[in-house]
């Protein structure tokens, strides 16, 4: 096992990948990068991005290299390289979710980028891709709830099964949203046929400095 460097401790020296696999460390057992990754597509998937097999291993390695996990190559059946949490590990995971700021959610949802950019749509597209990401979500919200039922079998998972509940009412509100922006889309392109020709312009620069104006001016009366 290779020694704890100085910078073990320090929460910057581990990327938010980083923490997510020491978490799924942090019960103790051996996990190979293959369990990892399989837990990241049965679980975590639902609200936070799962990364490449590529780059589980390279945080895993970087880990092992700051002393927070160890190896060891399980040559079975199937030869894998196996990992576990070490005492420092488990120290700076528990650590960093108890006092390390948490920064919110970031949304980076492309329908909704194709939405904002409707002036540039064909005819009928952005239905097409808005039926598309509800069934999409449908099929997340279905694989939510299946999930958070298994979970609820094993009293260990309980803080998992909040979690997978809450993805499972997520999607169930997304799917609500997204049906209802389908449903505005005949009165949204009617409003904007009326601006005619200009209505095609997008942005507007002077509008939105003006928009810009009013909401600091709200502002400071609040």
């Amino acid at each position: 096992m290779s020694e704890a460097p100085n910078s073990a401790n320090d929460a910057s020296s581990v990327s938010p990948t980083g923490w997510a696999l020491l978490g799924m460390l942090s019960g103790g057992d051996e996990l190979s990068g293959y369990d990892i990754k399989k837990w990241f597509n049965w679980t975590i998937r639902f609200f936070y991005s799962s990364p490449a097999y590529s780059q589980i291993y390279s945080e895993l390695k970087r880990l092992e290299q700051r002393g927070l996990v160890t190896s060891r190559v399980d040559a079975g059946v199937r030869s894998r390289r196996m990992y576990k949490i070490t005492d420092p590990g488990l120290t700076a995971v528990t650590r960093w979710a108890n006092d390390e700021p948490v920064e919110p959610p970031t949304l980076k949802h492309n329908p909704l980028m194709r939405v904002i950019l409707g002036h540039l749509m064909n005819p009928g597209r952005l239905r097409e891709i808005l039926a598309e990401h509800v069934a999409h979500v449908e099929q997340m919200h279905r694989a939510a709830a299946t999930e958070a039922r298994w979970a609820g079998e094993e009293p260990a998972w309980s803080y998992a099964r909040l979690a997978l509940r809450w993805s499972e009412e997520y999607y169930a509100a997304e799917r609500e949203l997204a049906l209802q922006m389908i449903k505005d889309l005949d009165e949204v392109e009617e409003r904007f046929a009326e601006g005619g020709e200009d209505g095609t312009k997008f942005p507007v620069r002077d509008y939105w400095y003006e928009v810009e104006r009013r909401i600091a001016a709200e502002d400071g009366q609040a």
